[in-house]
């Protein structure tokens, strides 16, 4: 087999759904493969996320990542706690090298998500990046000087964890008032469903009968592209409040540019025009500082999986 041929796997597994991609060393993806996550049994996820990097896996792979959201240890590959997952001290790499006779990595899906947009996303030559994951909650990735920052244990750039109402709803974490449970996608559904019982006649009330329980954050994002006002709100609300916890971490780090992935970021400018509006208001002297451009992540839902199979390769000997 010629260096050219060697592949890895990432997989990145998420509080709803578990993908492995088959994936090249300039970062093409070859084959995918996605399962439900089962998010409140541990033993089960673990057997889904073994299960489905076998379902990918041909002689050319030569190392396999692992993309999870939480508090990944570094170097080790524990996932030692996840506020939206029922995983308390998981040996990932353990579990799925001893299934699979493989070198393997693993990171948080942030993290993981910043390096593949790093290196062949949408911050591809940039050498300072802030990545926001806004899904279930909201996490981070942080790039700095073209290298990784992972702290001292591997746990840097839990961002949706900062308190910014103490008295705020609760929190996966077990805190209250995260900035994930103002920002994320979990607000966005949250609210979404909290409309349909105050505004009975909305566009959003229409579309799920009536019954908030039968709301998703597809049907908002498609609500307000049509134009209904309660759904458009949602959307504003919550940029704004993304927007100014942007401002903030811009202030700390300085990066060149902010990518914005993660499930929710597919309601696109909806959520990140108001975002960038709040971020221009709440960043110390906007009017002063070189722009910061805040985009949506290029390679999308793929790109934890990505930046994990290309962690995976470049840690082989």
């Amino acid at each position: 087999m010629s260096a050219a041929d060697v592949q890895a796997v990432g997989v990145d597994v998420g509080g709803t759904r578990t993908a492995a991609l088959r994936v090249t060393e300039a970062g093409v993806i070859l084959d995918r493969a996605s399962l439900p996550t089962p998010a409140d049994d541990m033993a089960a996820t673990l057997r889904t996320m073994v299960e489905a990097v076998r379902s990918v896996l041909t002689p050319e792979v030569a190392a396999i990542g692992i993309s999870a959201a939480g508090l990944v240890q570094a170097p080790g590959g524990v996932l030692r706690f996840a506020p939206n997952l029922a995983w308390r001290d998981a040996r990932l790499v353990e579990c799925v090298a001893g299934e699979t006779g493989l070198p393997v990595t693993a990171d948080n899906d942030n993290t993981a998500a910043a390096w593949g947009e790093f290196r062949c996303g949408a911050a591809h030559g940039y050498a300072n990046v802030l990545l926001i994951g806004v899904g279930t909650g909201i996490g981070g990735g942080i790039v700095v000087d073209g290298r990784l920052l992972r702290g001292a244990h591997g746990f840097a750039g839990e961002i949706g964890h900062v308190v910014v109402e103490p008295d705020g709803e609760p929190c996966g974490c077990g805190n209250r008032g995260c900035w994930e449970t103002v920002a994320s996608g979990r607000t966005i559904l949250r609210d979404g469903r909290r409309a349909v019982d105050r505004h009975a006649h909305s566009m959003l009330a229409t579309m799920v009968r009536g019954d908030p329980e039968r709301m998703t954050g597809e049907m908002i994002s498609d609500a307000a592209r049509a134009g209904d006002p309660t759904a458009t709100g949602i959307l504003v609300e919550v940029g704004h409040r993304l927007g100014e916890g942007i401002a903030g971490l811009v202030n700390v780090l300085d990066p060149e540019i902010v990518i914005v992935g993660g499930g929710a970021s597919g309601a696109g400018d909806l959520l990140l025009e108001p975002a960038r509006a709040a971020f221009r208001m709440t960043v110390e002297g906007y009017e002063y500082r070189p722009h910061v451009p805040l985009v949506a992540a290029e390679l999308g839902n793929d790109a934890g999986g990505v930046g994990a199979a290309l962690l995976a390769l470049e840690a082989l000997p």
